[in-house]
């Protein structure tokens, strides 16, 4: 077994419950072990952070800043068939060695509910590929 990452790291999810491979990943020479950092306190304090946006500026940066810090990968863009109402948006957070399936659940749930505060954000997101453009 390798030697624990020198930062404290997400405790096991009980068996069976969770399929976030995290202890191969711990094992995987030259793993990405960025996600282990996700705590459960961290993961309330994401979540918290993330129902709290206010523009699409600050969830794209949002968006950086978990790719940059836990090496999470997020797409959210309008669903296949037209939009009308937050559930036509796709939220995604990609699969991942060591991500909690509760946090891939988790983290599109909060940003539905900063949408549902803030439905600017929603039409600003709809408006990135120039949908009200001309109105």
């Amino acid at each position: 077994m390798t030697a624990a990452p020198p930062f404290p790291i997400r405790t096991e999810c009980p068996p069976g419950s969770c399929v976030c491979e995290r202890d191969a990943l711990m094992q995987a020479p030259g793993g990405d072990v960025r996600i282990l950092r996700l705590t459960r306190e961290e993961e309330r304090r994401l979540v918290q952070r993330l129902e709290g946006i206010t523009s699409l500026a600050d969830l794209r940066h949002m968006e950086r800043r978990l790719f940059e810090q836990l090496g999470v990968r997020l797409t959210i863009t309008p669903g296949p068939r037209e939009v009308r109402s937050l559930r036509g948006l796709a939220i995604l957070v990609h699969e991942q060695p060591g991500l909690c399936r509760k946090t891939r659940k988790a983290i599109p749930e909060a940003i539905k509910k900063a949408m549902e505060q803030r439905p600017q954000i929603a039409y600003d997101l709809l408006d990135e590929g120039g949908l009200f453009e001309g109105m």
